[in-house]
């Protein structure tokens, strides 16, 4: 007989955006009774999320702490021209740590794994084996809505790590090396070396199709570490992914399209950098927002993530017109010159602008001198999106 299961907050996903708001939820409200809902049985999946210390405030540190798996005090770039070390905190996040601290962090029959949802409310959750789970409020993190509605290019990626034969000699991470050959788009490989015979390598591309073939890019890699001298023993885990860049689009029927009336976080509210793609920093942000407010009712947690989901997009439209003239003006073969030009900037400008905190001085900087892409292009590009803002 199907069982109706009451609680305090309802997490629908137990992703990145879910994982981190079932933590501080539970850290900040030690007596809420709260059900992370998850299709899967793992929490997390089977990722690695990065970032810079200055992606996260000093006030929110406490909810990324427990899960860093490795760090560093710098990180390279490498492009055809230009080469640089950066001084900057950077840390890494394996979804199995993230899914150890979640189970260790809330109490038995909180978690409610390899449950099917069949649809939320404000506040119920209705699953695949005629089980309700009603609450007083919802926050759906199961993914992104209708991508269809935003304009959009793809960071897309296959990464491998490795066990090494032999010890590698590289201290830092290389974040970004687009000294490689451009092939589909602007292509970079990125390398996080988590000790002395372990080696994280992954070949990304910022593409204009989201179609992702592994066997080349897994042969890429390979090529990639023969000519850094690195001699693979196994192979100790593999991930791939697609990103969305943004460039434009509906925000408002975009949300609509993940459930009207339901409170979001992650992808599924459109909570990710317009340019890297990137969640973690808006993931930290909201689950902080969420776990301070007082009223965790359906209705009051969606004008709260709503609401801070829609200042973030309109406040990214830079960003937006950046990706704009990054895929319709440059092109794809040269599209490595506007990543080039940008790491010959102050590293504060960097890390804000990764954080997506970019000043108005910022912005002026980004914009000055000789542009990497033809300037009739790139106008072409940005006029009708800023005619599409204005209508």
């Amino acid at each position: 007989m199907p069982a109706v299961i009451p609680c305090d907050i309802a997490i629908v996903g137990a992703g990145l955006a879910g994982g981190l708001l079932a933590l501080a939820l539970k850290k900040k409200h030690p007596d809420l009774d709260i059900r992370l809902i998850e299709g899967s049985a793992r929490i997390g999946g089977n990722h690695l999320w990065s970032f810079f210390a200055s992606d996260v405030a000093d006030g929110d540190r406490w909810i990324v702490a427990p899960l860093i798996s490795y760090g560093w005090t710098g990180y390279d770039v490498a492009f055809p021209g230009h080469a640089r070390t950066l001084s900057a905190s950077y840390y890494s996040i394996e979804s199995e740590r993230l899914d150890a601290v979640v189970r260790g962090a809330l109490p038995e029959g909180a978690l409610m794994m390899r449950r099917k949802v069949l649809g939320a409310s404000p506040t119920a959750v209705v699953l695949a084996d005629g089980d309700r789970v009603e609450a007083k409020g919802v926050v759906d993190a199961r993914g992104p809505s209708d991508l269809g509605l935003l304009d959009l290019g793809w960071q897309k990626f296959l990464g491998r790590e490795f066990h090494l034969a032999e010890p590698h000699e590289s201290p830092r991470p290389m974040v970004m090396d687009a000294s490689v050959e451009q092939i589909d788009g602007y292509r970079f490989v990125y390398c996080l070396p988590f000790a002395a015979t372990r080696m994280f390598v992954e070949d990304t591309y910022y593409s204009d199709t989201p179609e992702l073939d592994s066997a080349p890019l897994a042969a890429r890699i390979d090529a990639y570490m023969e000519g850094r001298g690195w001699q693979a023993d196994t192979v100790v885990r593999e991930e791939s992914g697609v990103l969305p860049v943004a460039m434009g689009g509906d925000f408002e029927e975009y949300w609509r399209s993940g459930g009207n009336k339901v409170a979001k976080v992650g992808m599924r509210a459109g909570l990710f950098h317009p340019t890297t793609g990137y969640s973690l920093p808006d993931a930290v942000r909201t689950a902080s927002l969420i776990a301070n407010a007082s009223d965790l009712s359906g209705a009051a947690l969606h004008d709260l993530t709503h609401g801070f989901a829609r200042r973030l997009w309109r406040r990214r439209g830079f960003y937006r017109m950046l990706d704009t003239m990054l895929f319709k003006a440059a092109e794809p073969a040269e599209r490595y010159r506007i990543l080039e030009r940008f790491y010959r900037l102050d590293p504060g400008l960097i890390g804000r602008f990764y954080a997506g905190r970019s000043t108005m001085t910022d912005k002026a900087r980004l914009l000055m001198g000789k542009p990497p892409v033809p300037v009739g292009r790139a106008l072409g590009a940005i006029l009708p999106l800023h005619r599409r803002s204005a209508a």
